[in-house]
């Protein structure tokens, strides 16, 4: 009798037990990139500029009103490379904070409309050395160590003092 109600009491503990842990954290789940909408074409009256070093003799912008922070942990923005004989280059991008890799959505045209990209596939910031401006929005201004503004106006704000307020050099 002794040795029944203690195999019954064992059996209920094991009833009682709670199931496994099963570690579905946020990182175990594979990445999604959401869709992207292309925003209007740069206005120069929204543009602000920002330092990429002194490799080149560029002048970098980012048009404010294009900044978007997306729940795919993504900030994407209308990029703008004028050269020093007044050339522009105008793209739409993003960058992937956690990864830190860049991607063109969009590239603009003389007529002020976008083209889709021969190429859009994420790129290493890290491995292309031509990437000073997105290095930089990505290093210093967009993803202090690795992780994404929380705001627009957080973006802006790191934009307009030149870098993140996490950043400490």
């Amino acid at each position: 009798m002794k040795r029944a109600l203690t195999l019954i009491c064992v059996l209920f503990l094991f009833a009682c037990a709670k199931p496994a842990f099963k570690d579905e954290f946020e990182s175990d789940k594979p990445w999604i990139e959401q869709l992207t909408q292309l925003p209007a074409y740069p206005d120069e009256k929204n543009l602000m500029a920002f330092d990429a070093g002194a490799v080149s003799g560029n002048k970098y912008f980012v048009d404010t009103t294009s900044i978007k922070i997306g729940e795919d942990g993504v900030i994407r923005f209308s990029l703008i490379i004028k050269s020093s004989a007044g050339a522009l280059n105008v793209s739409y991008e993003g960058i992937r904070c956690a990864t830190r890799e860049r991607k063109v959505y969009a590239l603009g045209r003389n007529d002020k409309t976008w083209t889709q990209p021969r190429v859009s596939e994420w790129q290493k910031l890290d491995f292309v050395r031509q990437f000073y401006a997105q290095r930089e929005l990505s290093k210093n201004i967009f993803c202090p160590h690795q992780q994404i503004v929380s705001t627009t106006e957080e973006a802006i704000q790191a934009l307009k003092v030149g870098m993140h307020r996490n950043i400490f050099r």
